[in-house]
């Protein structure tokens, strides 16, 4: 299945039309903490767009989904990955499979340090994905690159690098850059990707916030967009919140 998509330059120019289609379907989305500081931007963008139409749930255990909307819940436990991987595929297969017509969950930046193998992690979510698209065809499944962190400053920060430590949001953003890397190669044009890192790494006017790990450029998530280094502040709240309203209303 080729992913079909539409670029928009803002909310605005999504058309009452397509918000109807989006508000129709039944959306299953997994997530944790800076899944919660997105949909609280979705909601403060709601407030003022009026013609954004989407009834947002949360959803807990085996309940059945009946009414289009967009349904999320919290997906796994923090720092264990392949929890998360675990929790998606049962709660779809416990049910919610047969109700949704568009599911999927992200990562957190937490579940990624230093010495997470990232290519193995990949490796279990994608055989994961594999299988649940056999035995769910009508679900579009959709994939979320892992969201970043901004790279450790300061007195702290420089006495990490005069001693020879890693410096916080270098070494442990190199796996999640890894591992995102890897999805966008296995996805990018053939199912829907919302670049969820690329959002927080990317400025208004186009600069990508850098730094530098394993003689490698990586991406980090931009000062500008956080107030504690990893969660989106109002700032970083409504850009990736517009990005992720464009992403749904574009997503086949």
């Amino acid at each position: 299945m080729t992913a079909q998509t539409r670029a928009y330059q803002s909310v605005a120019d999504i058309q009452a039309p397509e918000w109807q289609v989006l508000a129709s379907k039944r959306i299953l989305f997994g997530h944790q903490s800076v899944g919660s500081n997105i949909l609280s931007g979705v909601e403060e963008i709601m407030s003022v767009h009026k013609q954004v139409k989407m009834n947002i749930s949360r959803v807990e255990g085996a309940a059945t989904i009946l009414k289009p909307g967009f349904y999320h819940f919290g997906v796994g436990r923090n720092a264990d990955p392949r929890s998360k991987i675990d929790d998606f595929v049962h709660r779809l297969r416990a049910g919610l499979g047969s109700d949704v017509d568009m599911a999927f969950f992200k990562f957190c930046y937490v579940d990624f340090d230093a010495a997470t193998d990232a290519g193995a992690l990949f490796r279990d979510y994608q055989r994961a994905m594999t299988d649940l698209k056999k035995e769910f065809p009508k679900i579009v499944f959709a994939h979320v690159t892992v969201p970043l962190v901004t790279v450790q400053s300061g007195p702290k920060a420089w006495v990490k690098k005069i001693i020879g430590k890693p410096v916080y949001g270098t070494d442990d953003n190199y796996r999640r850059n890894e591992f995102n890397t890897l999805l966008s190669a296995a996805y990018t044009g053939i199912e829907p990707v919302f670049d969820l890192a690329k959002m927080e790494s990317t400025y208004p006017d186009g600069a990508r916030s850098k730094t530098v790990s394993r003689n490698r450029e990586i991406f980090v998530l931009a000062p500008e967009y956080t107030s504690d280094g990893g969660h989106l502040n109002q700032v970083g709240r409504a850009r990736l919140a517009a990005e992720f309203l464009r992403f749904l209303a574009s997503a086949r």
